[in-house]
């Protein structure tokens, strides 16, 4: 049977199927699937029973594993963190806001695989905006402004000791193991325009909770321009909202999309396994 590649109605996604990935896929499978997630930037496979060897050897398929510099993995494994909330926490959904995964490191990550284990009966839905559609309908006014600036970016706001999950704030119910470190205070800079490395296809790279400012601009103007750009990257005309299921995979190009987690399903246990694929530095 041939893989299945089904566009969604949406500025972004598809659904795949058609393939069993808990079986090795042949060179061709995953040339197929790779173009996919180029042309789509999220793909969607359900219904897929897979172990965590299985998880590991797909994640392979597109890239070596990249680094989760604030999530410890789960046990016995190096490169698969849990995302998880049990049905009694309180503490606030983690990842809720718009970002790109770490964004902050030099060579961010190419993408990100997600696997659903215990999907609650409503909510929790992830949203991705597409960010090549955002700077193809910027204004010329705003294009102008973010062309060839240089944003500071920083984990300090979350993963630093006094930032969101920092030592006072770290929730005690949370089930998540989080990393707080000085580390988070250092700043690595980006363009706010950058060109795909392997589509060549411009995008805004913003990451409004993870950029502390931008170079050689006074910080009321930077946080004003910043605050502008996000509203109109997260325009719901850029959205595609993702309803999980279990034994659902999802993969996305961290270099074409912002993504949030969303809420709404308290009382009920969430659980995904999570791989993040390596960039490569140009």
């Amino acid at each position: 049977m041939d893989i299945d590649v089904k566009e969604l109605e949406a500025p972004c996604g598809a659904l795949v199927e058609g393939v069993d990935l808990n079986t090795c896929l042949s060179e061709r499978q995953a040339k197929t699937i790779r173009e996919a997630w180029l042309k789509h930037h999220v793909l969607v496979f359900p219904e897929q029973k897979l172990s965590d060897d299985d998880l590991e050897e797909f994640t392979l398929c597109f890239g070596e594993f990249g680094e989760d510099p604030y999530i410890e993995p789960i046990e016995g494994r190096k490169n698969i963190c849990a995302i998880k909330r049990l049905a009694k926490e309180k503490s606030p959904i983690f990842a809720e806001s718009w970002h790109t995964d770490w964004s902050f490191l030099e060579v961010p990550p190419a993408g990100t695989c997600l696997y659903g284990k215990k999907i609650p009966p409503k909510g929790g839905e992830t949203s991705f905006a597409n960010q090549h559609a955002a700077y193809n309908e910027l204004s010329a006014d705003l294009r102008t402004h973010i062309d060839g600036k240089w944003a500071i970016h920083s984990a300090a706001a979350g993963y630093s000791p006094e930032g969101i999950f920092g030592i006072e704030n770290l929730e005690k119910d949370r089930s998540m193991k989080i990393r707080v470190s000085e580390d988070a205070r250092k700043t690595q800079k980006h363009l706010l325009v950058q060109k795909h490395p392997e589509t060549g296809k411009k995008s805004v790279f913003s990451c409004f909770g993870y950029i502390s400012g931008i170079e050689g601009m006074p910080e009321d103007e930077a946080k004003d321009l910043l605050l502008e750009l996000h509203q109109w990257q997260t325009k719901s005309e850029f959205v595609y909202q993702h309803v999980w299921r279990e034994d659902m995979l999802v993969i996305w190009d961290n270099r074409s999309l912002l993504h949030k987690a969303n809420g709404g399903y308290e009382g009920f246990e969430r659980l995904l396994h999570r791989t993040t694929i390596a960039d490569v530095k140009n």
